[in-house]
């Protein structure tokens, strides 16, 4: 099981960024997968997620309006696209994977499997 996440990097304020998550080794294809963020000194946050049964979507509302959660099944990916980044934005991001749930969520305890995380920092 394997989970990659990529696209980070350094960008100024009011640029966008698209993140990948490529997803490998389930035995199954029906899982949530969840993008989550970690600023230094602070607790893992989840940002988006989008569901494996229905694909229904869920955003942490410092985000609403200006990320984007879409999926891939086919190939495996998932990405984030980021809009309208702020300075605040800055963190590593992590993909991460529940098999279990039919809907998603954005509490980490309910994520199975982790990617590394990639940095992406906002400037001012």
């Amino acid at each position: 099981v394997q989970l990659q996440a990529s696209g980070g990097g350094l960008v100024q304020a009011g640029d966008s960024l698209r993140l990948s998550c490529a997803a490998s080794g389930f035995a199954r294809d029906d899982y949530s997968i969840g993008w989550f963020r970690q600023a230094p000194g602070t607790e893992r946050e989840g940002v988006s997620c989008i569901s494996s049964y229905d694909g229904s979507t869920s955003y942490a509302d410092s985000v609403k309006g200006r990320f984007t959660i879409s999926r891939d099944d086919v190939k495996n990916m998932v990405y984030l696209q980021m809009t309208d980044l702020r300075p605040e934005d800055t963190a590593v991001y992590y993909c991460a994977v529940d098999v279990w749930r039919d809907y998603c969520s954005l509490y980490v305890y309910e994520y199975d499997y982790w990617g590394q995380g990639t940095l992406v920092t906002v400037s001012s």
